[in-house]
């Protein structure tokens, strides 16, 4: 099989090429495509608790907190206890932070409208019936070793 072939390899240059074009728009507006999907993963009036960001990311939580400290350091973000569990804190956006916020979601509309007019409804559409299976395949941990199994 050519590494073209396979789907790990074309999953990942999609994402670097999508990565790189979210990171050359967001410059011109202080963001990078990292720091535009933390601020899209905050809710926007209840925020979001801090141990919710990675996980919805499919980041590691070290990843996330140098993400988290340089938004928190530019005040697009702050930290509260949260009401209820005061072990556990929220991530707000601040007034800068929603603004910002607002600038990532319009890219990410921008371009996913631009893919559904070139690519078609149709085809996303099966495009995204195949990714949720590609990802419900990941998260079968008992298939995931079983696949393993027979590797070795």
């Amino acid at each position: 099989m050519k590494k073209e072939e396979s789907i790990d390899y074309n999953i990942k240059t999609a994402w670097h090429a999508i990565s790189r074009m979210y990171n050359q728009y967001g410059q011109d507006f202080g963001l990078t495509a990292s720091t535009g999907f933390v601020l899209l993963n905050i809710d926007f009036e209840e925020g979001t608790p801090a141990t919710k960001i990675a996980p919805l990311m499919g980041l590691e939580a070290r990843s996330l907190t140098r993400v988290l400290k340089s938004l928190e350091e530019r005040e697009l973000i702050y930290r509260q206890p949260d009401e209820i569990d005061g072990r556990s804190v929220r991530i707000f956006l601040t007034k800068e932070g929603k603004k910002k916020r607002e600038i990532a979601r319009r890219a990410v509309m921008a371009f996913n409208e631009m893919v559904v007019k070139k690519v078609g409804p149709r085809k996303m559409q099966t495009f995204f019936e195949a990714i949720v299976q590609i990802q419900n395949i990941i998260n079968d941990k008992k298939l995931i070793q079983e696949t393993i199994k027979e590797i070795k």
